[in-house]
């Protein structure tokens, strides 16, 4: 039976990208339209924010920069014609925009002003007051948050008319700066985060992403400013910049001449022990837990400020305290190993979780580990429970068995089953061995 437009676009509108990539291996063009209502199919792919879906459509060759004759949805007051990448700025989604945009050498600077004068017109507007405008339409406008797992960040969503919005656009602004070579300052895009201060916001994001990737003197010095302000979201945002510095993010997307390195206990050690925010303090423990340093007098400092907040109250900080706490080689020292089993016993969950990595890759001798690993495999993350039964297995204990047994199905190439999986090869594999070993009784 032979497929056609029609199905393809069925295919687009429903979301299915393994169909829609079957199609488009065949006859179907990928600039093609809705036969139902002349909407070109990657704008319907931008409509709904289906990002699988326009990739597969890019990829087969359908054009971003394309324009849309005809179709209505454009703002007549901008000079740029309507295109599938317009409605993407427009529609307020920075990694929709980033996934349409295509070699700047195909945008001039006409092109690259209208769509910077795009997102700041959003960015400056009433979302509700512009969906009214553009759309005609009257009555409430409908919102809800929408959460992007593969992004792990989240908007809010406006609609209209039959039309929908996020409330990205000074995070699709700063990406634009960044393709453009625009170097906005750190004080523009500070309060560009701070108008959404939540750190999965998506616009926090973009800025963070942005910054991260200025691993130059200056920008060290703007964040590192922050850290004694008396405002503690300036703080926050302080932490998270410098936390992506100090870790090297930026560094798998450039690597800048003028790039600086510093340390993480240069840049956290003091303030960790003077921090007095809880959500401040958990992310720089976790900035100055993920530097790797291997410098043993550091690794001390870390250590005695991990362990002075193993029992604050609130759980957030707590949640970073075993990673501050290195492996010993030989054997845990009791007192080390009592704050651990503590937290292991912790009433969050999300302490627990982290407690049970820390016990599951702690090799050294630790009596009592097995046991408080097996009080762990009915815990009410799936995650705690996988990780205590790969500590099990790893160190031979036959209670992985039955542990892992209920986790199943596990799936390979995720995390933390891999782990887990790998643990159980190994542990069957050392039963094996010693069976083999193992003389065989005299006749």
């Amino acid at each position: 039976m032979r497929m056609g437009p029609a199905d393809l676009a069925a295919a687009v509108r429903r979301g299915d990208v393994e169909a829609v990539r079957e199609l488009l291996e065949g006859v179907e063009d990928a600039n093609a339209c809705d036969p139902a209502d002349g909407v070109p199919l990657l704008c319907v792919a931008v409509a709904a924010y289906d990002e699988p879906v326009a990739e597969a459509l890019i990829d087969a060759g359908a054009d971003p920069l394309r324009p849309l004759a005809g179709v209505p949805g454009g703002d007549p007051g901008l000079p740029g014609g309507d295109t599938a990448l317009t409605r993407a700025v427009d529609g307020g989604c920075s990694w929709m925009v980033t996934r349409l945009l295509p070699d700047l050498v195909r945008l001039d600077a006409d092109a690259r002003a209208d769509l910077l004068a795009r997102a700041r017109l959003w960015a400056e507007a009433d979302i509700e007051a512009e969906l009214r405008r553009r759309t005609g339409a009257a009555g409430p406008v409908g919102r809800g948050r929408v959460r992007n797992d593969s992004w792990s960040t989240h908007h809010e969503r406006y609609t209209l008319g039959g039309q929908t919005v996020w409330d990205g656009h000074l995070g699709v602004l700063t990406q634009l700066e960044e393709r453009f070579g625009i170097r906005t300052p750190f004080d523009e895009l500070l309060a560009r985060a701070l108008t959404r201060p939540d750190r999965d916001h998506g616009v926090w994001s973009d800025v963070l992403i942005h910054l991260a990737c200025r691993l130059d003197a200056g920008n060290w010095a703007a964040a590192e400013a922050l850290r004694d302000h008396p405002d503690r979201l300036r703080r926050l945002f302080a932490a998270d910049v410098l936390r992506c510095l100090v870790i090297g993010f930026g560094g798998f997307l450039r690597q800048p001449t003028d790039a600086v390195d510093k340390p993480a206990s240069e840049v956290f050690l003091r303030w960790a022990r003077e921090e007095r925010d809880p959500e401040v303090l958990a992310l720089v423990l976790r900035g100055l837990s993920e530097g790797g340093e291997e410098d043993p007098d550091r690794d001390a400092e870390c250590e005695a400020v991990g362990l002075s907040y193993a029992g604050h109250p609130d759980p957030r900080v707590r949640t970073e305290v075993p990673d501050l706490l290195p492996y010993e080689r030989t054997r845990v020292p009791p007192g080390k190993l009592a704050v651990v089993y503590a937290l292991a016993r912790d009433p969050d969950p999300a302490v627990r979780e982290r407690t049970a990595a820390w016990l599951a890759r702690c090799r050294a001798e630790a009596p009592g580990l097995t046991d408080v690993l097996a009080g762990l495999l009915d815990d009410e993350l799936r995650e705690t429970r996988v990780h205590a039964a790969r500590g099990l297995a790893l160190r031979g204990d036959p209670r992985c068995v039955e542990a892992e047994r209920r986790l199943l199905p596990l799936d390979p190439d995720g995390w933390p089953d891999g782990d887990l999986v790998r643990a159980m090869w190994r542990y069957e594999e050392g039963r094996r061995e010693a069976a083999e070993a193992k003389p065989c009784a005299p006749e």
